[in-house]
């Protein structure tokens, strides 16, 4: 996995601007580690920072081909494409020679044999920027669910574009502005596709294409979720399930560098740890755990168990070599990791814990591997979250999860003055959210009014909710160069999901029958019968208590650039509320909000404009 950086402009001569490429490029190094490249032409200038996984010799970047002595492509990319191997064997049969043996040389070929439809042949997880200096055409194009992170800003000239916020950020013609629009999106969590939060820059979409040239930015969807009439009975479908799985895990397994598996005790991850010590024997396992939280452990109505003991019996049951990453709450209210967190994302969060120890997690896994596998994405592919059971949830006119949490958190409802709060009217942000997605979902004629309503709740988190994570676990992975990849996000699985109907997916009164049924052979019964539970969060009180200290401080400064923005009397109630344990409780998620905010713009030059 890697960094990638680039700027497009049709009025100036790129190739006296490589001080500028290389700023850009260097805010990437942690995405990189292992070597760095910067290609520079008149219209065009392409940076790189390289994560070794594949070809660790030869597969530098960015990569170009030429033709009688002219560069006629040149590409920085990241990602895998997990499918580069037959791909090469194809084009090698239409004349195409290698020099490499890497993914990112394959996809430029395959640019030069098929155009701008080579992206229907891509299986994996990429972001890109290619150059065709014969059209003077740039194409950005980001894989099928957003996996990999990349975004743009149009320019009056042309284009910029980076992995992450920071390396546009760092060009000296892009301002750091977030106006209401930008400043809504952070708080309303309803991941928008294709907004950047700064105001003007883009995200690419998932499954999008974007075609820069003289004539201006063109986007092209190549792919989306479409509604498809699903035949197979439910023995047909397990079956089918269980195959994709086995060719996904094995493709995923492709590396030239250590890899091993992120182990939380669910029925996710401990399927992807089980099929892929089936494939190759032991794999490594990894996981993350809080100092006395399964003899501690308190339920609430998101968590009945600790993961520990599960995670313990899939290492046993399928052999894996374990290890346990023990994190205590000092470390995760440690000012620097706060900050580290902050900067991998260039954006607050209310998620506290739940990033930081993320961000603590991949530091040590770091120090043994790679690149990791993740269950990540399967409860938004099999239905997997309580909301998805809660009549309640279901039925609201509103995203699913925004329900799920409003009865213990509103993390914007009087934290904020109230002139702010009538300026940003986030009720009215959210709800023109869910009604712009709701005219994306496709539906078969004759849909019963209970699979129209699940196919819209499926849509929803396929698009919306997971982008939330995969960015979180692309941040926090790429903070330290570790490549983390997700099989459930393959969009072969994805599409056949999908198009499966609720009552199949639900066919043992269960949330993820599907998937229960098609790997129930390689767990242990414990996770077999086990009940959905989130990513872990610190139950500590110690953890609470620093955060009320924490906050105390900050109302306490009158430099913070945060106070002005918040009701002071409601900002000093959440310091004396009681413990909650839960990290979806109201006062804790408050704090959050408040402190991530308060150094976002304490480190960061943002200009905030809200109108």
């Amino acid at each position: 996995m890697c960094g990638i950086v680039g700027w497009v402009s049709y009025r100036r001569d790129l190739s006296h601007e490589g001080a500028v490429l290389r700023a850009m490029t260097a805010t990437m190094s942690l995405r990189g580690p292992d070597a760095q490249g910067v290609w520079l032409s008149t219209h065009a200038g392409l940076g790189h920072r390289r994560l070794a996984v594949i070809d660790l010799e030869t597969g530098t970047q960015p990569m170009t081909v030429e033709h009688d002595g002219a560069t006629i492509a040149a590409i920085t990319y990241s990602g895998e494409v997990y499918n580069f191997r037959e791909l090469r064997d194809e084009l090698r049969g239409l004349g195409h020679s290698f020099r490499t043996t890497s993914d990112t040389e394959v996809v430029l070929h395959a640019y030069l044999e098929w155009g701008d439809d080579f992206v229907d042949k891509l299986n994996g997880m990429y972001a890109f920027g290619l150059w065709d200096p014969r059209e003077q055409a740039l194409l950005l194009v980001r894989d099928r669910m957003g996996i990999k992170p990349l975004y743009y800003r149009p320019m009056p000239d042309g284009v910029v574009f980076a992995s992450e916020l920071k390396g546009l950020l760092a060009h000296p013609l892009v301002p750091a502005v977030v106006d209401s629009d930008g400043f809504r999106e952070l708080l309303a969590m309803v991941k928008t596709p294709g907004h950047g939060i700064y105001k003007d820059i883009r995200e690419v979409r998932p499954g999008e294409i974007v075609r820069v040239s003289q004539a201006g930015l063109r986007p092209r969807r190549y792919w989306r979720l479409e509604a498809r009439e699903h035949a197979d009975d439910q023995a047909t479908t397990v079956r089918t399930v269980r195959a994709l799985l086995d060719d996904i895990v094995q493709r995923q397994l492709i590396a030239d560098v250590p890899l091993c598996v992120l182990l939380s005790g669910g029925l996710d991850s401990s399927a992807i740890t089980a099929l892929a010590a089936r494939a190759t024997g032991t794999v490594r396992s990894f996981a993350v755990d809080f100092p006395g939280q399964a003899e501690n452990f308190q339920q609430d109505d998101m968590r009945d168990t600790p993961d520990t003991p599960f995670v313990h019996d899939v290492a046993r049951h399928v052999g894996t070599d374990h290890n346990d990453i023990i994190l205590d709450s000092s470390e995760l209210m440690d000012p620097l990791h706060r900050l580290g967190v902050l900067g991998a994302t260039d954006l607050p969060s209310a998620m506290g814990d739940m990033y930081t120890s993320l961000y603590l997690l991949f530091r040590a896994i770091r120090e043994r591997s790679t690149v990791a596998l993740s269950g990540e994405s399967a409860d938004e592919v099999f239905g997997g979250y309580r909301w998805f059971h809660d009549p309640e949830a279901i039925a609201a006119d509103t995203f699913p999860w925004v329900t799920a949490v409003r009865s213990r958190t509103e993390p914007d409802a009087g934290l904020f003055a109230p002139d702010i709060e009538a300026k940003l009217d986030l009720t009215g942000y959210r709800d023109a959210a869910y009604r712009q997605a709701l005219s994306e979902v496709d539906h078969l004629p004759g849909e019963s009014p209970s699979e129209h309503r699940m196919r819209e709740i499926s849509y929803l988190h396929l698009t919306r909710f997971v982008q939330i994570l995969l960015d979180r676990k692309d941040r926090m992975s790429m903070a330290h160069g570790l490549e983390v990849r997700v099989p459930f996000c393959d969009h072969r699985l994805v599409e056949y999901v999908y198009n499966t109907p609720w009552s199949l997916k639900t066919f043992d009164g269960r949330e993820k029958s599907l998937l229960r049924a098609a790997t129930a052979d390689v767990l242990p019964d414990s996770v077999v019968r086990r009940r959905k539970s989130p990513y872990p969060s610190t139950q500590d009180p110690a953890y609470e208590k620093m955060l009320r200290d924490r906050l105390r401080d900050m109302l306490a400064d009158a430099n913070s650039p945060l106070r002005p923005l918040l009701d002071d009397g409601r900002a000093r109630r959440l310091t004396r509320e009681g413990f909650e344990g839960s990290s979806f409780g109201a006062a804790r998620w408050g704090m959050e909000l408040a402190l991530s905010l308060n150094d976002w713009m304490t480190r960061y030059p943002v200009s905030l404009q809200l109108d």
